[in-house]
């Protein structure tokens, strides 16, 4: 009795985790090696209302700096997969200007909607 004890009070613990994880607003995702189909370094954009799209984006960005978004309206998700600290931003202007908002962690998506937005800023750490 006492092992199925500590093993049910250990699925409590990690149910009550993963529920703690999933109600959180940021999205947290695994940064680790591919994840939805971004490969590991780069921030990924998938297509308008598809949600992870069968973990396909449709753009993936791999180097620091802006990278300017065409045709891109509508809610998209976007996801931060890459490593060593870097951040992305989204930004209303082209070529990393404008409004630059937020600071997307390693490891978290936003569903945003890209209308207004027309570039990706990948930041250095």
């Amino acid at each position: 009795m006492r092992k199925f004890t500590k093993a049910a009070a250990a699925l409590a613990l990690a149910a009550g985790a993963l529920t703690t994880v999933n109600a959180t607003s940021a999205n947290a995702a695994q940064a680790a090696g591919s994840l939805h189909g971004c490969p590991s370094g780069a921030v990924c954009v998938y297509p308008q209302n598809a949600g992870w799209n069968g973990d396909r984006p449709s753009l993936a960005f791999y180097s620091y700096g802006a990278h300017n978004l065409n045709n891109q309206v509508g809610q998209h998700y976007v996801l931060n997969n890459q490593t060593g600290g870097a951040t992305a931003r989204t930004c209303t202007g082209y070529n990393g200007t404008g409004d630059c908002q937020g600071y997307l962690q390693p490891g978290y998506y936003v569903d945003k909607n890209l209308t207004p937005i027309n570039s990706i800023l990948l930041v250095r750490p």
